[in-house]
């Protein structure tokens, strides 16, 4: 939460000529209720059930820069569904950066009525390990949005995304 998901991975799939979805606005499509609706109504193994559903659906599509939620890479079921189909990256972002980022909205189901930083702290312990696990880990702190997506261009190189088969650059 607050990592720049959304803003970064729109600039990502502009840079790589590919379409963008947000897995979180996907679902609240497909089930025509928001996310704390989702989390109130329902619970939170409801949603993830449906998260995994939607990430599946999108990653049968045409190829697109996908930004999930940070619950969704620990499913493992999500999680091995992701490794096969997806290049998956980590934005990396300081404990104090995201507080800063969170506190700035009142939207996100896990940080109601709760202390943001000590909830923060507690996820990043459980999660931090898991994360390690995507193919590429990128510092998200402080700084241009497009440094980052600089980053991440530069890291998918490796995999053979944003080059044309002649290894050149795509524009």
């Amino acid at each position: 939460m607050g990592a720049g998901k959304s803003t970064i991975g729109r600039r990502l799939a502009n840079q790589l000529g590919m379409d963008f979805a947000d897995a979180d606005v996907e679902i609240e499509r497909a089930a025509d209720h928001t996310i704390n609706e989702i989390f109130e109504r329902f619970g939170e193994d409801y949603f993830r059930d449906g998260e995994r559903r939607v990430i599946a659906r999108l990653l049968d599509g045409p190829q697109l820069v996908l930004a999930t939620g940070g619950g969704a890479f620990m499913d493992p079921e999500t999680r091995a569904l992701m490794a096969a189909k997806a290049v998956t990256i980590w934005l990396r972002v300081d404990v104090d950066i995201l507080v800063e980022r969170c506190n700035r909205r009142d939207s996100r189901p896990l940080l109601k009525g709760v202390d943001v930083r000590e909830t923060l702290l507690s996820l990043m312990k459980v999660r931090y390990p898991v994360y390690e696990q995507a193919d590429i880990t990128v510092d998200g702190n402080r700084g241009p949005h497009d440094l980052v997506v600089d980053k991440i261009l530069n890291r998918l190189h490796e995999f053979g995304i944003g080059t044309k088969e002649d290894g050149t650059s795509r524009p």
